[in-house]
């Protein structure tokens, strides 16, 4: 851990020279919410210290399937180059929905190898017929690709999506370390990376972590998440509870866009915390906000559908097989409240923006 961030860091204040000498800055404008000319791709630091400190040392660990390692290795390395990429020419929307799609299969091929050469081994192992394997290895793939495109979404203002990730990974560390979770050391070094990064980036930018590092990161978080689904003594539920702030703000965003007959996958500036920022709130603010969100709601939720046995600490204490609430209900209840603040925030941004710059309202 102290190692990544020891890289992190030192490569995003390298990648700071490297990217004035290339040009690779972003200009304020009407769809950014910045106002000063800001370098970009310093999220590079955090891909190379999780390939050098969680990914390589996975290759060694006695506890990993030979296929495991690799396979996340190879993912994260698709997705990083795939960004560093789009942060210096750019790559149109189907060659990185193609280069998403084939990180998350990478990440899956521990499941999908077996599934194709031995589908009875998978059958008696998940207790699930190959029909309904496919189908659980298909959304998962979808859900992966979705998570790291979201996460590019939200990754508009100072800090919020460095912030974001700590708290999802540091929680999620927490829950797979108690479980025995043999995962859980890597998404600690998830962590440290992003740490790294966080002072370059938060409360003022000096450099943006751009498209090699919110997909980087959308990628970790979502195999993290799928980490601690299939950790026993964990709720189900609580890293897609944990994961809630931006998955209400990314998703409300685009079915709201749709319906409204424009083009979703176009640039824009309609997520929540670039109307909370246009509305006069400061980046400080926005990540204040957001993370009141993890604080106040996902992180006691999640701390309850997680909650012990109430046994005495000599009898906690043994290795008891318990199994905790899966915690559907609860998410499902966080994603409801979410959905309703999301547009009762918009409707205040509405009003707030009125009178305000021209385009604020566009």
């Amino acid at each position: 851990m102290v190692a990544a961030t020891v890289i992190s860091a030192a490569a995003t204040w390298l990648a700071i020279g490297y990217a004035r000498r290339r040009r690779l800055i972003d200009e304020p404008g009407v769809r950014r919410s910045h106002r000063e000319p800001t370098p970009r791709g310093g999220g590079v630091g955090i891909a190379i210290a999780v390939l050098v400190c969680a990914c390589a040392p996975a290759l060694f660990h006695p506890a990993l399937s030979r296929l495991t390692a690799p396979a996340l290795l190879v993912s994260v390395a698709i997705v990083a180059l795939v960004g560093w990429i789009d942060d210096h020419r750019g790559l149109s929307a189907r060659w990185r929905f193609a280069a998403h799609c084939l990180a998350a299969i990478a990440f899956l091929a521990p499941v999908i190898v077996p599934l194709i050469l031995v589908p009875e081994a998978v059958e008696h192992r998940f207790a699930l017929s190959a029909a309904i394997a496919w189908i659980v290895v298909v959304v998962t793939i979808l859900a992966i690709v979705w998570f790291i495109n979201l996460h590019n979404f939200m990754d508009g203002t100072d800090g919020i999506l460095a912030a974001q990730s700590i708290f999802v990974f540091l929680v999620l560390t927490f829950l797979c370390a108690r479980a025995g979770e043999a995962h859980a050391g890597q998404i600690a070094v998830f962590a440290a990376a992003t740490v790294g990064f966080l002072p370059f980036n938060f409360p003022r930018a000096r450099i943006f972590m751009g498209d090699v590092g919110s997909g980087v990161l959308g990628l970790l978080i979502a195999i993290a998440v799928i980490w601690q689904m299939s950790a026993r003594q964990t709720a189900i539920a609580s890293g897609i509870i944990l994961s809630s702030a931006f998955v209400i703000d990314a998703t409300c965003t685009l079915i709201s866009r749709m319906f409204r007959g424009r083009r979703w996958y176009s640039a824009h500036r309609e997520h929540l915390y670039q109307w909370l920022a246009r509305s006069g709130f400061s980046h400080t603010g926005v990540v204040a906000l957001y993370f009141g969100w993890n604080l106040v709601i996902a992180l006691p939720v999640v701390a309850w559908i997680n909650r012990p046995p109430d046994l005495p600490m000599s009898i906690a204490n043994q290795h008891i097989d318990w199994t905790p609430d899966s915690g559907i209900a609860a998410a499902a209840v966080v994603y409801l409240l979410g959905v309703a603040v999301w547009f009762a925030g918009k409707r205040y941004c509405l009003n707030a923006s009125r009178g305000r710059s021209s385009h604020a309202a566009a």
